[in-house]
C-alpha cells in the first residue's frame, strides 16, 4: 500500500486556507501536517477542507503565534501536544496512526527561529531555540516498541553546506551556525532518525525550502535554505519511496515563505 505525508509552514492557514486546498487537491497526501497556523483551535478554517477527505484534524494552536495542525484522511489516536521549554508556545503535536496493519507516530514540528543574533546571552530568542533542540535530542525514533516514527515540520535549520546557498557567508546567521547545525545533526543522530530528504536527494546538491520574502525577485536571487524536514525511523525509511518538493509554490499568489514537501512510501 502507498502512503503518502506532506508537510509545510504555511505561515496563517487562515490567510493562505486556498493554497492549502492546492496543495490537498494537487498532491493528495495521506497526511497534511501544517505548521505556524498562528490561530487556535476554535478558529481553524474547518470548512475550508470539507468535502477533501480529511476527517480527521488535531490542532495544537495559539491566538496569533506558532500553532502546529494534523489533516490526515486516516483516524488517529493517542494525540500528545508536548509543550517545549514549558513556556507555553505551540510548537509541538503528535498523533498514531494505522498504515497497513503498520502503528506509524508522526511528530510535527515547529522549532523557534532565534532571532538575528547568533549570542544566547544577549538573545533570548536563540537561547530559548538551542533549549529547543537540545530537548529534541532526547525524542527517539524507536520510542515506542512495535511502532515507526516520522517526525517532520520547520526544524528552522539548514544543518548542511548544500542546505543553503552559500555556506560560507551564512556561518554566523541564524539557522546555519555551528551550534545550531550541531545541534540538530546530534539530535538527529542520537535520536536514531534517518533524513528521508537526503536521502532521495544527492548530498552535493543544494536543496532549499525556504526563500526570504525581503528578496524582490526569490527565484533569480535564489538564496534560500532548507530548514524544512522529514525524518523517519530506520524501518520506515527504508520503505521510502521519494520526495517532492514544491518549490513553485513560492512564486503563488500571497505565499508562504516556505513550500511543501511530499515523501511517499510503500507499506
Amino acid at each position: 500500500m502507498t502512503f503518502s505525508m506532506t508537510t509545510w509552514n504555511i505561515n496563517s492557514v487562515r490567510l493562505r486556507a486556498d493554497l492549502v486546498v492546492r496543495v490537498l487537491t494537487e498532491e493528495q497526501p495521506d497526511v497534511l501536517c501544517l505548521q505556524e497556523i498562528k490561530c487556535t483551535e476554535d478558529q481553524f478554517p474547518h470548512e475550508a477542507f470539507e468535502g477533501l477527505g480529511y476527517d480527521h484534524v488535531a490542532i495544537h494552536g495559539q491566538k496569533g503565534y506558532h500553532g502546529v495542525a494534523i489533516l490526515s484522511k486516516r483516524p488517529f489516536t493517542d494525540i500528545v501536544r508536548q509543550d517545549f521549554c514549558e513556556v507555553g508556545d505551540a510548537r509541538h503535536l503528535s498523533a498514531r496512526i494505522e498504515v497497513s496493519g503498520r502503528q506509524v507516530r508522526i511528530h510535527n514540528l515547529y522549532v523557534p527561529a532565534g532571532g538575528d543574533e547568533p549570542n544566547p546571552d544577549t538573545n533570548p530568542k536563540f537561547a530559548h531555540k538551542l533549549r529547543f533542540v537540545e530537548e529534541l535530542r532526547a525524542m527517539r525514533a524507536e520510542a515506542e516498541p512495535g511502532v515507526s516514527a516520522l517526525l517532520c515540520g520547520d526544524l528552522n535549520i539548514a544543518p548542511y553546506e548544500t542546505d543553503v546557498w552559500s555556506h560560507k557567508q551564512m556561518l554566523k546567521i541564524v539557522s546555519h551556525t555551528p551550534v545550531e547545525t550541531e545541534g540538530l545533526l546530534a539530535a538527529m543522530d542520537e535520536g536514531g532518525w534517518r533524513d528521508l530528504v537526503r536521502r532521495h536527494i544527492p548530498m552535493e546538491e543544494k536543496v532549499f525550502t525556504w526563500w526570504s520574502y525581503r528578496a524582490k525577485d526569490w527565484a533569480a536571487s535564489n538564496r534560500g535554505r532548507r530548514l524544512d524536514h522529514v525524518w523517519a525511523s530506520p524501518d520506515i525509511a527504508e520503505a521510502s519511496t521519494g520526495v517532492a518538493i514544491r518549490s513553485d509554490a513560492r512564486g503563488w499568489d500571497r505565499p508562504s515563505d516556505h513550500v511543501p514537501i511530499t515523501v511517499r512510501f510503500d507499506l
